[in-house]
Order: structure tokens, then C-alpha cells, then sequence
């Protein structure tokens, strides 16, 4: 991260916009475990108003290299001292729905990151009077992310070596790894066979 010469002022504003941003309401789910993940929507709903209302701007932009694009998120205070990070991801291919793809994802992380967004479930959400989007009826993974195929792989491997070995709470632990990444998960459950997937899924419920 880099930062103005002082930060002094944004820290206090940045302070006080915390102590009144909730979490990023967990609005899309994975179709298998029926577990949720915040979008880009939900991560700008959290913590627009608390930034605004404390003299807080972001700005986020893109750079590249041949293989990879960055998004740079800078949190701006009206005194104009700032701080900078930047999120970078590797496209699957260079297509512009990838590329833009990759983008999306990082501006959703980098946001997150330089507010201290979290992401929650809406029951609490919804009794304090925030909006909740409907669920869709076939809701669908994570359209933003870009995943590493290598590192699908390995999780597969080490899914079929935990089914080898009748390990559940190998297999739990993988499950809890990827709690927060939907779209992970759906790439590793996708690389799995039939009887795989049988068998990682009652592993899952077993340990519950």
C-alpha cells in the first residue's frame, strides 16, 4: 500500500465511516451448498453513504501487463491525503469478457479491502430495514471471477486423495477453505466426477 506523506486527517474521517458501515449482504449463491457471496453492488451499498457522509471518495483504475491486469483502488479525504493498493489477476484468456471479468473481481476486492467491507448474511441486515435483493430461482456462481486453473486442480487432487482415504474432515476443511470463494468452489465441483462429487458432498454432511 502507498499513502499520501500524511494521513492524519483521513484516518479520523476513514474511523468514523467504519463505526457505521455494515457488511456487504451475501446476495448471489453457490448452487450447490446454498451458501452466498457479496457482488460489486453489494460491497458500493455498504459503505457509499459512510464515506460521503465523512468526506471519503474512491477511485478505482486499471493497468496491464501482457498477461495480467491490476485495478488500483485510492481512498481520497477532501484534504486531499490519500492511500493506494492494487488488486492483480490473470485473465483465463485475452478476450474482453475475460479481461473485463478479471477487472470486475479485482475492483469488487480491492473495495473491500481498503474499507474493511466484510460480508454477512441478511437476516441481521434485513431486521435493520436494508434493502435485500431477491435471489434469483437458478442462481448462478460468481460471473465476476477469473479462477486459476492450476489451482483448481490441486484442490480437485486433494479432494479425490481425501475420498481415497475416507477422510471427512479433510474434506470439511477444503469445504470451510473455500467458504468464501463460490466461484472456487464451483470450479473445483465441476472438476470432479459423479461418484466424486457424491462422495465429497456426504463427506460434507457428515461432519455437520
Amino acid at each position: 500500500m502507498i499513502t499520501s506523506e500524511s494521513i492524519g486527517e483521513l484516518a479520523a474521517a476513514l474511523c468514523k465511516a467504519q463505526a457505521v458501515m455494515g457488511g456487504a449482504l451475501k446476495d448471489s449463491a453457490n448452487p450447490f451448498f446454498k451458501s452466498k457471496y457479496a457482488d460489486l453492488e453489494s460491497v458500493w451499498s455498504a459503505c457509499r453513504q459512510a464515506l460521503t457522509s465523512n468526506g471519503l471518495s474512491v477511485v478505482q483504475g486499471t493497468d496491464g501487463t501482457d498477461v495480467s491486469v491490476g485495478v488500483s483502488t485510492r481512498l481520497i479525504h477532501t484534504s486531499g491525503q490519500w492511500m493506494e493498493s492494487t488488486v492483480w489477476m490473470t485473465p483465463k484468456d485475452g478476450s474482453p469478457q475475460a479481461v473485463g471479468s478479471a477487472i470486475t473481481y479485482a475492483r469488487r476486492y480491492g473495495l473491500a479491502a481498503m474499507t474493511g467491507i466484510y460480508q454477512t448474511d441478511d437476516d441481521a441486515e434485513s431486521a435493520q430495514g436494508r434493502i435485500v435483493k431477491p435471489m434469483q430461482h437458478s442462481p448462478a456462481p460468481d460471473p465476476e471471477y477469473v479462477v486459476d486453473r492450476e489451482i483448481v486442480e490441486e484442490y480437485a487432487a486433494t479432494v479425490r486423495e481425501l475420498i481415497a482415504k475416507n477422510d471427512i474432515a479433510g474434506m470439511q476443511a477444503v469445504k470451510y477453505d473455500l467458504r468464501d470463494d463460490e466461484t472456487m468452489f464451483t470450479a473445483v465441483w465441476k472438476a470432479l466426477n459423479s461418484k466424486e462429487k457424491t462422495a465429497f458432498r456426504e463427506a460434507v454432511k457428515a461432519a455437520k
